[in-house]
């Protein structure tokens, strides 16, 4: 009988037989190791395992990082604030000193003192302070007022 009349499970029979009797097949299973299923029972428990510390440890390790993170800027804002006092503690001790208060009252308020003459210097621009006070004696503050009341009133 011609060999294509036969199913294909008969050839695959007659080819594992000739196989056999060659000692070729012996060959064959020995050198390939049995294969085994790789998710076992074990594996499978340990991914569920860590699938649930996983979970378990998200929300406080980012409460942690958020803590650590509002703690340093805690921190940094003290130093700032420490910064500022040591500022402000120098500031009150040289006010302490009446060199550097007269030296202030100078500057700033145009203070003389008894026997000297005091001059204010104009400059020729009338972008000074000077431009400023003679607008503000010619007219009152309750007039000032008053129209400021008259311009919120007027539609």
């Amino acid at each position: 009988m011609p060999a294509d009349r036969f199913s294909t499970a008969t050839r695959l029979k007659a080819l594992g037989t000739a196989l056999v009797e060659s000692g070729a097949a012996a060959r064959v299973y020995r050198a390939r190791p049995p294969r085994r299923n790789r998710l076992t029972g074990r594996a499978a428990l340990l991914a569920l395992v860590m699938c649930s510390l996983v979970v378990a440890l998200a929300y406080p390790i980012r409460q942690y990082v958020s803590q650590r993170s509002d703690i340093a800027d805690q921190r940094r804002k003290a130093d700032n604030a420490a910064r500022t006092l040591d500022g402000l503690r120098d500031q009150k001790a040289r006010w302490q000193d009446p060199a550097y208060v007269e030296q202030q009252a100078r500057r700033h308020l145009h203070f003389v003192m008894p026997g000297e003459t005091g001059y204010i210097v104009q400059d020729s621009s009338g972008t000074g302070p000077a431009k400023k006070a003679p607008r503000a004696a010619q007219r009152p503050w309750y007039e000032t007022l008053w129209a400021g009341v008259d311009a919120a009133d007027k539609p």
